[in-house]
């Protein structure tokens, strides 16, 4: 082991990773030149299957096949990964005749999975393959062949997958890609499918999920005391008060940076009304607004609250920045 680090050598490293970059960038640019009629097909072809799309594949095209699965299934197209040698020995009843099978190896020649292929074309299964082999066993049983050609593999042996499965999983997200579009995929619908994720929390998360309502909103009446509204603002914890009419309608906020630029000018505030001292025209927003709307309003405008109205002009609630944060919405 000493003896092969020592004769490491960095450049050599360096320069045969810049070759793999090549390689696969060359293996990329052929497959975009090659793309023909036969993609479109396809891409209407799932867009039409009653059932769902099966993902089949051994070896190194098995691992491109269960994330180009996992891509399709996230962006609004139903489908799942089967192995080739589990399927003889049972997987098989998953799939049914009104699924559609992707069907994925460079030579076209997985023993696994040819043997496999006569049995779901009996079962009546369509095939999309996705394969180099043109003339591959693979090829001839599938109704519509995706080329994934590469001249060569970036490997120096030329033996490890590594540009061909680079051309699998980029032929993978380019059906993805075609189908969300073809979907009119949206990022709301993005978002249903990975409610646990960052963007899932942010396109799914609205203001009344999070915002304080009832008690836990301070709130004062226009006449009272400034006295009144300093208990209130301590009581609730917010920084801030709001002022409402005796309905319960929105008239203004005081907040502690109020305070802090009443007291800069040296105003006597004990005798003050909260109609007196209050900002008449605070920023607000509706309930079913998304949290991160107003996670924007807090960062545009440099505050930490935004109230809670709804078309009335009726307060309904407060969201503070730390309830987008418990939230994790930011």
């Amino acid at each position: 082991m000493n003896s092969v680090l020592s004769a490491f050598d960095a450049e050599q490293a360096l320069r045969l990773a810049r070759e793999t970059f090549d390689i696969e960038a060359a293996a990329l640019a052929g497959l975009a030149a090659r793309l023909d009629a036969r993609f479109a097909q396809a891409v209407q072809r799932v867009l039409h299957i009653r059932g769902r799309l099966v993902v089949m594949g051994m070896g190194k095209s098995g691992h491109i096949g269960r994330k180009i699965a996992a891509t399709l299934a996230s962006t609004g197209t139903p489908a799942f990964f089967v192995h080739p040698a589990e399927a003889s020995h049972g997987d098989l009843g998953m799939v049914t005749g009104a699924d559609l099978v992707l069907a994925i190896s460079n030579s076209g020649e997985s023993g696994e999975l040819t043997a496999i292929l006569p049995v779901l074309k009996r079962l009546g299964v369509p095939m999309i393959a996705m394969t180099g082999g043109l003339q591959s066993t693979l090829a001839r049983h599938a109704d519509l062949v995706l080329d994934c050609t590469v001249e060569r593999e970036a490997c120096p042996l030329n033996l490890a997958p590594t540009a061909s499965t680079t051309a699998q999983l980029a032929m993978g997200d380019a059906l993805a890609v075609a189908l969300l579009d073809a979907r009119g995929f949206r990022p709301e619908d993005f978002a249903r499918s990975h409610p646990g994720g960052s963007l899932g929390r942010k396109l799914l998360t609205h203001v009344n999920d999070v915002m304080r309502t009832g008690a836990d909103v301070p709130r004062v009446l226009p006449q009272a005391l400034f006295s009144e509204v300093m208990r209130e603002m301590s009581a609730k914890g917010l920084g801030l008060a709001t002022i409402v009419d005796a309905a319960g309608r929105l008239q203004g906020v005081f907040t502690d940076g109020d305070l802090r630029r009443r007291i800069e000018t040296g105003a006597d505030l004990r005798g003050a009304t909260a109609a007196e001292v209050m900002h008449p025209h605070p920023r607000t927003i509706g309930a079913e607004a998304l949290a991160v709307d107003a996670a924007q309003m807090m960062e545009a405008h440099g505050i930490t609250s935004v109230l809670v109205v709804d078309a009335a002009g009726m307060l309904q609630g407060v969201v503070h920045i730390r309830d987008l944060m418990r939230a994790k919405v930011i």
